[in-house]
């Protein structure tokens, strides 16, 4: 933590920024803060963990966890044509005369064709619901078709806040802290900059003429379902938190306000992205990328799952970002426009990576694989034909023959003599495996996988020499 520190702290002032705060959670936990600075640069008041900062686009998953809320509860469909809910889109003029209408899912994805809008969206958080109408009524031009491409739209998720409202019968700004900031205990967080106390409060500005300018704080309007929330490093972890402890899959109770499978839905990608590449001190970076509902997702050589959003307006910049396999996150914000914070939480992570300790979760094998792992182990160390007949699946035997098959393990077993039974176990899921087994004169590299059939079976078997140093390894494996 003592270098997670020292990166933000060096990234303030690098970066100018008044004030921040972070944190990082473990598992769903929140067990570091830091703050740096002020909230207030003509008080010179501290930023404290409680301070309260405007998220601005972070806002967006909260809308679509709204969304899937109703959806759970058989209110409305992803596939459902948003005019249905919000009638003014039914006399938008598509692009072609193909194209499909836009649907929920369309607009939780940024798919629904409409022109990317930063930083005009920015400037309309303030407009009210019959302002909102009118626009809606004025038109909306499209940069593609419905479903096509993906194309971040402010205006889309504004366009969600006002089928909530439809759908729920109350404004969107209560649905949200009723059914979601309640229940998860998120007390300072709210979408009206003036219900939180002025000693809370962090002012935004900007870094002009050599020196910081205050920027007028925004009020709650009808855009505010795309980037309106107000919270504090506090309330965020709980948040990120909720939406960590979605993983992995499992039994148990799951309390909400929103069930786990729903939560892992919008942390999958729904509208891919280009894949990118970049340079730096660790080498070429490569990114494979989309957008979820209301979330980014992204891969990269070192990690396969990451989930992150950033947020920024006039005044204010933050980014919550978590690793599903890895149960590690890091939340911030700051008071600077567009405060960018990718970089930092590189560096954040590479810390806590270079400890060791971030390390990939295992998944939990099934009883099957565990069976079929002891079964193949004895296999190795003595064929027996009975045996072979009752793991293989109908197929293993027809794609290399059991006298081909006995007669390869029969040779490498000369070659290596006895081998133990007890072996570290790489699970990829229920049903896929791999592991090493240490032998008297060398080691065997062992894999399988089970067919999906009742009982599940070994449908593919790989038993080959171990090589003397562990292969290169690949992008995203």
């Amino acid at each position: 933590m003592p270098a997670v520190d020292a990166a933000f702290e060096a990234f303030a002032k690098r970066t100018r920024v008044p004030g921040i705060a972070y944190g990082v959670l473990i598992d769903g936990d929140l067990v570091h803060t830091g703050t740096v600075g002020t909230r207030d640069r003509t008080t010179n008041a501290p930023v404290l963990s409680s301070t309260v900062f405007r998220i601005a686009s972070m806002t967006k998953s909260f809308t679509a966890l709204a969304i899937l809320k109703l959806r759970d509860e058989g209110r409305l469909g992803l596939d459902d044509p948003a005019e249905r809910y919000v009638p003014e889109l039914a006399a938008l003029k598509y692009p072609t005369s193909d194209s499909p209408r836009i649907t929920i899912r369309h607009l939780l994805s940024h798919a629904e064709g409409f022109p990317e809008d930063n930083p005009w969206g920015d400037q309309q958080l303030a407009v009210t619901e019959d302002e909102f109408t009118a626009l809606l009524k004025s038109g909306i031009p499209f940069s593609n078709a419905p479903g096509v491409a993906y194309e971040y739209s402010n205006y889309g998720f504004a366009i969600l806040g006002r089928i909530v409202s439809r759908v729920s019968g109350v404004p969107y700004a209560e649905y949200v802290r009723t059914t979601i900031l309640q229940p998860l205990g998120m007390s300072a967080s709210t979408l009206e900059p003036g219900a939180v106390p002025r000693d809370r409060l962090a002012l935004g500005y900007r870094w002009e003429d050599n020196t910081w300018k205050e920027e007028p704080q925004l009020p709650d309007g009808a855009f505010g379902a795309m980037g309106g929330m107000l919270t504090s490093i506090e309330d965020l972890a709980k948040y990120v938190g909720f939406q960590m402890r979605a993983w992995p899959a499992r039994d148990g109770a799951d309390p909400g306000p929103v069930s786990r499978a729903s939560l892992r839905e919008m942390q999958q990608i729904s509208r891919t992205r280009p894949a990118t590449a970049s340079s730096g001190q660790g080498g070429v970076q490569l990114n494979a990328q989309g957008y979820g509902y209301g979330l980014r997702i992204r891969q990269t050589c070192d990690y396969r799952h990451i989930v992150s959003h950033s947020g920024g307006l006039p005044g204010f910049g933050s980014q919550m970002r978590w690793l599903p396999e890895e149960g590690v996150a890091f939340i911030a914000m700051g008071n600077l426009t567009y405060t960018g914070w990718d970089a930092v939480f590189d560096q954040a992570t590479a810390a806590l990576a270079a400890t060791g300790a971030l390390t990939r979760r295992q998944p939990e094998p099934g009883a099957a694989l565990l069976a079929a792992r002891a079964d193949v182990t004895r296999l190795i160390n003595t064929w027996d034909d009975a045996l072979a007949d009752r793991v293989a699946a109908m197929n293993l035997f027809l794609d290399e023959s059991k006298d081909r098959r006995r007669a390869q393990i029969t040779r490498l077993r000369e070659q290596v003599g006895v081998c133990k039974v007890d072996a570290p176990f790489e699970v990829e899921n229920a049903l896929r495996g791999q592991w090493t087994l240490a032998c008297e004169r060398g080691s065997l590299r062992v894999a399988i996988t089970l067919a999906p059939t009742m009982p599940p079976r070994v449908q593919h078997l790989s038993v080959q020499p171990a090589p003397a140093t562990p292969p290169a390894r690949t992008c995203g494996g």
